[in-house]
């Protein structure tokens, strides 16, 4: 298990069970129904999840009776509107266990890595990344945090490595002692696999990176916050120095992101972006910088996006992170189990539910050969059963193991046992049209 602080599935959760049905009355499109009348099952929400209400309508509540732009203006919508904002900072905060200042809205948590690994490059203090200097990451990264990485090491002259993954599709780390040098400047790493569903030792690997060369750690949460209880001062005590995460796969509208970095580290990076509210004071001569976290924030921000955030952050907890580890850890149970009565099915990644998260990829093969997802996902969709298909925006996971593409279904709090059953029922149509 990663860190006692941030509790993953490999213990079952002592909450009461989510109240799902309750959970999908809240959302308004699973009501709805797709091609001639089949309910609607979505499950695709690794890719993003659904909204619920509560997150509509305190996006519509924003835009009709509070719209201004924040920190400028001194009339009446201008406040509110900035109070608004930086109390969605403040939701985002107490959920994740962070002091306020340490919470930087960003786009996404694409945008969030980017800036990280931007300012490493022209940063003059302790985090620059030179020549020589060695950045790890894992073969199981999303692009977003490989791309980035690969830019700074064309930029300054450092190498790129990675942790492997083993054929039950864990990490590894077998290799780390070789891997981690003296010259290992940043370690960069996913929480939770977006195409494996593998929960990751993130505190143990911090630690030993720390212990050997003291390297940045960064952590790519985009499908852990979502998902488990999260404390960043937890992770922080173990070696974490920066994590990433984004709104959209969490209830909250697209176009919202959030950088957590301890407040030491993120006072001694540059700013990423230049105008707007991130200035202290500018002269023709030059600028200084306003305080954490505004230094990071250039520009208008998405404003109506982070009150949505705020909004989905009151609903997750009024659920209780907890509750929602459990209903994720059951249903993911229940799908691997269904799942194996497929014949020719074959997950990518772990068979077991123990630290595991709720996306399960697959690979189908018949008598006349393997099924390509494009055509599995349009059988299913024919039925009314959203998956997604292709390499899931991690090409060297397939690469890893051999596959161009695999068919993905990720679950959330409003994802049910029925659904699974359909999913299940769904491939063996699937099996009859290409079997």
């Amino acid at each position: 298990m990663t860190s006692p602080a941030v509790t993953g599935p490999a213990a079952p959760f002592a909450e009461p069970p989510l109240d799902v049905a309750r959970v999908r009355a809240d959302f308004p499109v699973l009501a709805r129904t797709v091609h001639d009348g089949k309910p609607l099952v979505y499950l695709d929400s690794a890719a993003t999840s659904q909204k619920p209400r509560q997150v509509l309508e305190a996006l519509d509540r924003y835009y009709a009776l509070h719209n201004a732009n924040v920190h400028r203006g001194v009339h009446a919508l201008a406040e509110e509107a900035t109070a608004l904002y930086e109390g969605a900072r403040d939701k985002v905060a107490a959920f994740v266990g962070a002091a306020r200042e340490e919470i930087v809205f960003t786009k996404n948590s694409t945008e969030a890595l980017n800036l990280v690994a931007n300012v490493l490059v022209w940063g003059a203090g302790p985090y620059r990344v030179g020549p020589g200097d060695e950045v790890l990451v894992t073969e199981m990264e999303h692009h977003s945090n490989i791309v980035p990485w690969q830019l700074l090491c064309e930029r300054t002259g450092a190498t790129l490595r990675w942790i492997g993954i083993t054929d039950d599709g864990r990490l590894d780390l077998a290799q780390l002692d070789e891997l981690l040098t003296e010259r290992t400047k940043v370690v960069s790493l996913v929480h939770v696999s977006n195409i494996l569903g593998t929960v990751n030792p993130v505190s143990e690997i911090a630690r030993r990176a720390k212990a050997v060369s003291g390297a940045l750690v960064v952590v790519d949460a985009s499908q852990a916050v979502p998902q488990l209880p999260y404390d960043v001062a937890a992770l922080a005590a173990d070696g974490v120095d920066l994590v990433a995460f984004t709104g959209h796969k969490m209830l909250a509208p697209t176009g919202i992101g959030v950088l957590w970095g301890r407040r030491a580290v993120l006072e001694e990076l540059p700013p990423f972006l230049g105008g707007g509210e991130m200035i202290s004071v500018v002269t023709m001569a030059g600028s200084t910088y306003a305080a954490l976290p505004h230094k990071f924030e250039a520009g208008t921000p998405p404003i109506a996006q982070a009150v949505g955030l705020g909004a989905a952050v009151d609903y997750l907890t009024e659920l209780g992170m907890a509750a929602v580890a459990a209903h994720e850890q059951a249903l993911t149970a229940y799908a691997l189990e269904r799942l194996q009565e497929v014949e020719g099915l074959r997950v990518i990644g772990p068979w077991s539910p123990v630290d595991r998260g709720g996306a399960v990829s697959f690979v189908l093969d018949t008598a006349r050969g393997p099924v390509h997802s494009h055509d599995v996902g349009q059988v299913l969709d024919a039925q009314g059963v959203a998956v997604r298909v292709g390499n899931h925006c991690a090409r060297p996971v397939c690469d890893r193991f051999g596959v161009p593409a695999t068919t993905r279904a990720s679950f959330y709090v409003y994802s049910t046992t029925d659904e699974v059953d359909a999913l299940v029922t769904g491939l063996a149509k699937v099996k009859e049209w290409f079997g």
